[in-house]
């Protein structure tokens, strides 16, 4: 088993029900929540968590988050200070009975064999994926998004948790960056940003929901999923050749894709390139298509 503390943060997110309701949501916390991300939170059973984009007008992606809910009082996860994100909340809230609170939390994120058997240890119950259970203060949820495998996140008052931690077996920020990259997840502010719809991502169908109301970015994304598949394709690529985030990769000299993020030895990496010129082995200028990253294995 290893495992990583997370520069992640918590938000509380609690209102009050409305006389009239919105859209058929009494809790003002939950229609405003419901309005302004890309995921289902209205119809989110209790100890549930999702995961959520902030689109900008264009459906481009400006923050993400973790949803979970809570006794129908909702946290957010995001790894964004949270004095920046209640002051951009409050300000989007307008005349809603909505409060947001910041939650003294620490976060840890364990994957791998004996996982398991580390939390049956401690007294916890095993939650399926996308779920989360809650003991003596602290949360356990399975959440495969993190880096596409097993995993569980553990946040709270976790200065127990780490006493009981094998500190031989912690990751770094830089390893755990590899797993990521090596496993096709994409991450806001690398693959979901400006000018990025998050159609083309692997992630869209855990972060989209096609059936809820609108939503900031909500057209934009119906416009090009009902149109069929986007022109560019998020994948994998490995080099033979000195190559750096940003760099484009080119057919006869045009552009045709964009590297996002790398592995910290350059030797791979992912990014975007347009799906008519996919073609996995092909290398293109030192740039080597290994595969499309359409899919999670989740």
């Amino acid at each position: 088993m290893n495992w990583i503390i997370l520069n992640r943060f918590k938000i509380l997110v609690k209102g009050k029900k409305s006389k009239l309701g919105l859209k058929g949501i009494q809790e003002e916390h939950k229609a405003f929540l419901q309005n302004l991300l890309s995921n289902d939170v209205a119809n989110l059973p209790d100890k549930k968590f999702n995961y959520n984009l902030m689109l900008d007008a264009k459906g481009s992606p400006i923050l993400d988050f973790f949803v979970y809910n809570d006794e129908n009082t909702y946290i957010l996860d995001t790894d964004q200070e949270p004095s920046q994100i209640i002051e951009k909340l409050n300000k989007l809230k307008l005349s809603l009975q909505v409060f947001f609170e910041a939650l003294d939390s620490k976060h840890i994120y364990i994957f791998g064999q004996d996982s398991e058997k580390f939390l049956t240890d401690l007294g916890f119950p095993i939650p399926e994926n996308f779920s989360f259970v809650k003991l003596d203060g602290l949360y356990v949820a399975k959440n495969p998004l993190r880096l596409g495998i097993s995993g569980y996140d553990i946040f709270g008052n976790i200065d127990n948790i780490l006493e009981k931690l094998d500190k031989t077996l912690e990751i770094s920020p830089e390893d755990y960056e590899d797993l990521r990259v090596k496993n096709c997840i994409p991450k806001i502010g690398k693959e979901l940003k400006e000018n990025i719809l998050p159609l083309e991502t692997n992630i869209w169908k855990y972060a989209i929901s096609l059936n809820k109301g609108c939503y900031v970015g909500q057209e934009a994304v119906a416009r090009v999923y009902y149109r069929g598949k986007p022109p560019r394709v998020m994948a994998k690529f490995q080099f033979d050749k000195e190559v750096n985030e940003g760099d484009k990769i080119t057919l006869e000299g045009k552009p045709i894709g964009t590297i996002t993020s790398l592995t910290k030895d350059k030797k791979e990496g992912i990014g975007f390139i347009l799906r008519a010129k996919v073609e996995e082995g092909k290398n293109f200028d030192g740039i080597i298509l290994v595969k499309t990253c359409e899919e999670l294995n989740v």
